[in-house]
């Protein structure tokens, strides 16, 4: 997902998987703020939130979990204004690359030996890093023989490491 800022350039705003709901931002006033790209084959079920909102006032187990991902979605951007605000460039990528991580293995996928479907540049913007900034973090995550990269490959050496890297700064 990504928004266009006033002067015309797109910041990324999340990168989402399966399973995952995006479009909360129109639920304030009925417009959304991001649009959305696809960076691979995707399928998407569409909801409007009147129909939503129909269904939840019949059932409070739905509301509950209607409620649910509102509040995930508030944790994460939460999330966000922490990593953008108070990381540094590598606390930032390690944080980044430790969460895709948690994410795809709660899929069923490997938690250590991926692809990334984003560039280095969506990675920068999302981050706000410049682009220089995340292809010398990625090397020097190589380098420190954390991560192995290939291109887009990434394999996860050491994600204990990974982890220290920004875990000491949440304490």
């Amino acid at each position: 997902a990504s928004l266009t800022l006033a002067d015309g350039r797109e910041h990324v705003s999340g990168f989402y998987m399966a399973g995952e709901v995006m479009g909360l931002d129109g639920v304030a006033d009925g417009r959304h703020a991001s649009s959305a790209t696809a960076l691979e084959d995707t399928e998407v079920c569409a909801i409007q939130y009147s129909h939503l909102m129909e269904l939840v006032a019949g059932s409070s187990g739905m509301q509950q979990a209607v409620h649910r991902l509102m509040s995930r979605e508030i944790v994460r951007e939460n999330g966000l204004m922490m990593l953008l605000g108070s990381m540094n460039a590598e606390e930032r990528l390690a944080a980044f690359l430790m969460n895709l991580s948690q994410r795809l293995k709660a899929r069923g996928y490997s938690a250590s030996d991926f692809h990334l479907r984003m560039s280095r540049a969506e990675i920068g913007s999302y981050l706000g890093m410049s682009l220089e900034t995340v292809s010398r973090t990625f090397s020097a995550f190589e380098q420190q023989q954390l991560l192995k990269v290939d291109k887009r490959h990434i394999c996860i050496i050491d994600p204990e490491g990974l982890t220290r890297i920004f875990e000491m700064r949440l304490r």
